[in-house]
């Protein structure tokens, strides 16, 4: 790992040396988001193939930033600020590391662990989870009060909206220190205590359950469901096509969470079970809800 010098434009309250686990559509964007920044970034993926792929999401990401505006640096100076590897142990010089592995618990607890074992004691922990229990996953952890939620939405360089999960043992320095964080990326914080599916994802599940359960009756379809919403509601993107860029399958994992723990009225549609197990998964695959070209 290479030790680089903090860039005079840091915004203030961004931490100047920032961990992301995992390199994915997900960890790629929030990894460029702090990268642009001018934060100090180190991915660590699984493996020398998964590593090579994250570090290419980020600097394309990065150079079509350039390509915007969206920032002054150059390409070379920002890809100096990178380093994505395959060792936890890098992540020891950290202060803040963002979790950003697949929903699954058992992943996401091991995941943190792994990297609690290598931070200082005032470092600090962030899951971008969208459905799981925050206060789930501190009581996994030894320092509960320096974890919570980071919910970043996807694409992240597009997004304006970050969801601020509180656990009921995050210090009140954290959550401060997490507004301002956000701030420093130019985007927006909404604050909300931990509780299944927090607000966002809550939210836009119950929406998108119910547009897919409307396509499977007949009522209308999918193109003229998310022009509804478009059109009427000036939603951005339909839910849909929405659920399509998010993946079928990650809609339905947090579907499942929901039902267990809210109820009937988020149970998974079987289309969607039916569309998942066919590998229809959105726009990953080319196909979900809509067809995608490759």
């Amino acid at each position: 790992m290479t030790n680089h010098e903090v860039p005079a434009s840091l915004p203030a309250g961004l931490p100047p040396y920032v961990g992301v686990l995992g390199g994915g559509r997900m960890g790629a964007g929030i990894a460029h988001a702090f990268l642009i920044k001018g934060a100090n970034v180190l991915v660590v993926e699984r493996d020398d193939v998964s590593a090579e792929a994250a570090r290419e999401r980020v600097e394309s990401a990065a150079a079509k930033s350039i390509e915007r505006g969206a920032t002054d640096a150059n390409l070379d100076e920002l890809v100096s600020r990178l380093d994505v590897t395959v060792d936890y142990d890098d992540f020891k010089d950290r202060q803040l590391v963002v979790e950003a592995v697949p929903e699954d618990w058992d992943l996401k607890v091991t995941a943190l662990r792994g990297i609690e074992e290598r931070l200082t004691g005032d470092a600090f922990i962030a899951s971008n989870t969208s459905s799981l229990s925050v206060n789930g996953l501190a009581r996994e952890l030894k320092r509960p009060e320096n974890f919570l939620g980071l919910h970043f939405f996807n694409p992240v360089p597009a997004s304006t909206l970050i969801e601020v999960v509180l656990g009921e043992r995050t210090s009140p320095e954290l959550a401060a220190a997490a507004k301002s964080w956000v701030e420093a990326l130019g985007k927006t914080a909404v604050v909300v205590n931990d509780a299944p599916g927090f607000a966002s994802s809550r939210l836009g599940v119950a929406i998108a359950l119910e547009a897919m359960r409307m396509v499977e009756e007949g009522v209308a379809s999918a193109g003229d469901i998310d022009a509804a919403m478009v059109l009427g509601y000036k939603h951005p993107t339909g839910p849909l096509k929405t659920t399509d860029i998010v993946g079928l399958d990650v809609r339905l994992g947090i579907a499942e969470y929901l039902h267990s723990t809210l109820g009937e009225r988020f149970a998974p549609p079987q289309i969607l079970r039916d569309k998942v197990a066919r590998g229809e998964l959105g726009r990953k695959t080319g196909k979900g809800f809509f067809d995608w070209p490759s």
